[in-house]
């Protein structure tokens, strides 16, 4: 059994050696979700002279076109924002899952960035994390509360990843679903608890919001090794099966 103050603790010791690796882990993880806010566009139609009847009915002849071109731009965009998630941002995140969940066992090393882009990693890789998206985005159109729930249960998949990048798009969502069963409540409310370290990262003039992401992903880190701890030993999935090795006991001194 797993407490807040247990992963928090090991999560701040494990920082305490390596927080600026972990801070560029982190901003590297917030841009490519999707974080990020997008730039605005506005337009003035201001009066600059003439009679209003022809900006008017010039307006009325353009207006189509105009609202053409705004789609089209917009459309472009949406595509581009969706091809650099895909393809970029899913194997950045479970590289940035990678290097959390190894720097929990003393192995801080931040190349594990790239570890999505290896050979033979990556196809799997963007695959699994487009059905997990595509799922959570499915349940998210029945209604909030169902989405925030399987968001949850299928939060451990980069994790899952992490260790294991071909162990299937249908497998990896499964066993993140097992992982987590019972474990969603808890899980919400570790989230709650970060609630006033974000508050006053934004009063910080919200750039302090990214001096807590080191803290936020440390943590989960560490609860994903206590649940990928609990699968093993309550036989959901196997040392051979994460690509794990069975003689060393990653998570025994944890806690």
């Amino acid at each position: 059994m797993w407490t807040r103050e247990m992963l928090k603790t090991r999560a701040k010791s494990v920082l305490r050696d390596s927080y600026w690796k972990a801070f560029l882990v982190s901003l590297v993880i917030l841009i490519v979700g999707g974080d990020g806010s997008s730039p605005g566009f506005s337009w003035n139609f201001g009066n600059s002279g003439g009679h209003p009847d022809q900006f008017y009915n010039v307006g009325n002849e353009f207006l189509p076109f105009i609202i053409l071109t705004i789609l089209g731009i917009f459309t472009i965009i949406i595509m581009f924002a969706l091809a650099f998630r895909i393809f970029l941002g899913y194997p950045l995140e479970v590289g940035g899952r990678c290097y959390f969940s190894k720097s929990a066992q003393d192995d801080v090393n931040m190349n594990y960035l790239g570890f999505g882009f290896s050979k033979g990693r990556y196809g799997d890789i963007v695959k699994t994390m487009l059905w997990k998206g595509f799922l959570n985005f499915l349940w998210y159109l029945l209604f909030i509360i169902p989405g925030i729930v399987k968001g949850y249960a299928y939060s451990m998949v980069p994790y899952i990843l992490s260790d294991n990048p071909n162990i299937g798009y249908r497998r990896a969502v499964e066993l993140s679903n097992r992982m987590t069963q019972g474990q969603k409540l808890e899980m919400f409310i570790l989230d709650l608890s970060f609630i006033g370290w974000y508050l006053l990262g934004i009063l910080a003039l919200c750039v302090g919001v990214l001096f807590v992401n080191p803290y936020y992903n440390a943590t989960q880190a560490e609860l994903y090794l206590v649940l990928r701890r609990n699968a093993l030993e309550n036989g959901l999935c196997t040392y051979e099966e994460l690509k794990l090795d069975p003689r060393l006991d990653l998570e025994s001194d944890i806690f």
